[in-house]
């Protein structure tokens, strides 16, 4: 049987524990509610170790205060498309993260968000996030090997994702002229129709003696 002093320890702790985890949780909450979906005030939790922010409609522009002891992380469906910004967010402010998961967001490419996506492609994205972030142990649903380690070290940094050129800008160039072709003349070559002839004298005349045509050619042909 546990004595009073270490029941009495035990209680104030539980107690101490669970109004953090409420303060922790109302907190989110009113974030959550909230129409400025600022993480700062997260700063307060700096021995936090577990966060999950799933479905908050998360983008590009998220922001997290130092969080040292942070080894749980989840950004699972929201709107973040930029990977490698996030990850060197990450690297930052939270250098003790083991696990990590993505799943959902345009940035993690998987056939749950886009069906031209594959296995290929989905393995590229776990060589590149392991290069960013070396302490992982567990990215999305899955275990680091060791084999995927050893090659994030070798190829990690080449299996960057290089979005292509935005097609609408490209569009608005074509609109400006659409009749405009390719051409290799300079841009200020004369109209194709604007024809002009040139009388000079040539040094080489040219008879035709030398040419292999000649010996199927009869003379009462010529």
């Amino acid at each position: 049987p546990l004595c009073p002093n270490t029941i009495s320890h035990y209680s104030i702790t539980a107690i101490y524990f669970y109004a953090y985890i409420s303060f922790v949780t109302d907190y989110l909450q009113i974030w959550r509610e909230s129409s400025e979906k600022s993480l700062e005030g997260l700063k307060t939790f700096s021995y936090l170790e577990e966060l999950i922010l799933d479905n908050n409609l998360l983008g590009n522009d998220l922001l997290l205060p130092r969080l040292p002891h942070l080894h749980t992380l989840t950004l699972n469906k929201n709107q973040i498309t930029e990977l490698e910004s996030l990850l060197d967010h990450l690297a930052e402010v939270v250098p003790s993260l083991q696990y990590l998961s993505l799943l959902g967001n345009v940035a993690c490419p998987n056939e749950l968000v886009c069906k031209e996506k594959d296995e290929d492609d989905y393995q590229r994205y776990r060589y590149f996030v392991l290069h960013k972030l070396k302490n992982l142990k567990f990215l999305d649903t899955r275990q680091v090997t060791r084999k995927e380690r050893e090659e994030a070290l070798i190829r990690g940094a080449f299996m960057k994702v290089v979005k292509p050129k935005d097609t609408k800008a490209s569009s608005d160039a074509a609109s400006i002229s659409p009749e405009m072709s390719y051409t290799p003349l300079p841009s200020g070559s004369r109209d194709l129709t604007n024809h002009r002839g040139i009388l000079g004298k040539c040094r080489y005349i040219y008879y035709g003696k030398h040419s292999e045509g000649n010996r199927f050619i009869r003379d009462d042909q010529l």
